[in-house]
């Protein structure tokens, strides 16, 4: 696809005549799902993988985002995204400040829109209905807020754009609360959890920023009654919070240790009983079991529930929407490492399937 930087009023990039090219031979139907993985190169293309019954995958194709990359990791967790129907796929393009949509349909993969992400560097995204915000960390940074429409195409709202809790906070997430009524952004550099209100007309309504319980909150995820969980890089540790409806968060389990290294992405099953993080620095996944509090525990005193090897660089995390199955990006080793979750939330290997660059892959969906 030949990338253009024309910009149509609404802020949308021309996609050309090959907008609709299918993937690939192999239907994800067929296939039981599919992982997506951004590979950020710095011509940026999402890797396809198909899922078969026992969780295995297959590397499909990889197909043009239309934009560019970095080249490099992006620091964040959420840079591709599938909607709740899985019916479209959304990602960044770090190195050309848009946002590719594609359709998820039974011949594979097709992109059918490319929007200008509403700053620089977009690095995370989050989708609830049809509405997306989409999280850009260059210069001071900034979130802004887009709509979807039935059609794949996304249209930016006016008056969307809202600053974080100051600049140079090292933004790494944004993410929409179950029921929509709240955006969350992690700040690295300030160690805060900015929570903004959305109101009825999809825009924010008001922020207020909390210290994290500990510091550098990188990836979170929320779980049942719209509790949080939030990874913490340096401690390698996980903290569970309750959210309120004007935005104010309160510590149920405050930074509990994993005892493993890095620990910055992260996930929570569909049922709420499980979080698990991946932990860069020593190649494992822990597990928490969560209790009916919100208060966390580990499943595993060492907190090693899943192993796949030091020096793998272990990065993002997904499970899939019939929670039976997580999946992990090994970026040393350019692959996706499968594990089944079974009813205790212990993780079993299925195997791994290859196809990524070893250096700038970022990013995971799974259905």
């Amino acid at each position: 696809m030949n990338r253009s930087t024309t910009f149509l009023r609404a802020g949308r990039v021309a996609l050309g005549a090959l907008a609709f090219s299918a993937l690939s031979a192999i239907t994800l139907a067929d296939n039981n799902g599919g992982v997506f993985v951004l590979t950020n190169e710095l011509s940026n293309k999402v890797a396809v993988y198909a899922r078969s019954t026992n969780g295995a995958l297959q590397y499909v194709d990889a197909i043009s985002t239309g934009g560019q990359g970095t080249g490099a990791g992006l620091g964040s967790q959420g840079a591709v995204q599938l909607s709740a129907d899985g019916k479209w796929l959304l990602a960044v393009n770090a190195g050309s400040n848009d946002v590719s949509v594609f359709q998820v349909k039974n011949g594979g993969l097709s992109l059918v829109d490319r929007t200008a992400s509403g700053g620089a560097n977009p690095i995370s995204l989050t989708i609830h209905g049809g509405l997306v915000y989409v999280l850009n960390s260059g210069g001071a940074g900034n979130l802004a807020g887009f709509k979807l429409d039935n059609n794949g195409h996304l249209s930016w709202m006016s008056g969307s754009n809202r600053a974080f809790s100051g600049a140079g906070v090292g933004p790494a997430e944004v993410q929409f609360s179950p029921d929509g009524d709240l955006l969350v952004v992690t700040e690295k550099a300030s160690s805060k959890l900015s929570v903004y209100t959305v109101g009825d007309n999809g825009l924010v309504a008001s922020q207020v920023a909390q210290n994290s319980s500990g510091a550098t909150p990188f990836g979170f995820s929320f779980g049942k009654r719209g509790r949080l969980y939030v990874s913490e890089a340096p401690g390698s540790a996980v903290s569970s919070y309750s959210t309120l409806e004007d935005g104010s968060v309160t510590p149920i389990s405050p930074s509990v240790p994993d005892t493993q290294a890095a620990a910055c992405w992260i996930a929570v099953t569909p049922n709420g009983k499980f979080v698990y993080t991946a932990n860069a620095g020593s190649g494992t996944i822990s597990g928490y079991a969560i209790e009916p509090d919100g208060s966390l525990h580990l499943l595993n005193a060492d907190g090693r529930t899943g192993i796949v090897g030091p020096g793998s660089t272990l990065l993002d995390i997904a499970i899939t929407n019939n929670g039976q199955f997580l999946y992990v990006i090994a970026r040393a080793h350019g692959a996706v490492y499968g594990f089944h979750i079974g009813s205790d939330g212990s993780l079993s290997p299925i195997g791994n399937a290859g196809g990524l660059p070893t250096t700038s892959t970022t990013g995971i969906a799974a259905w």
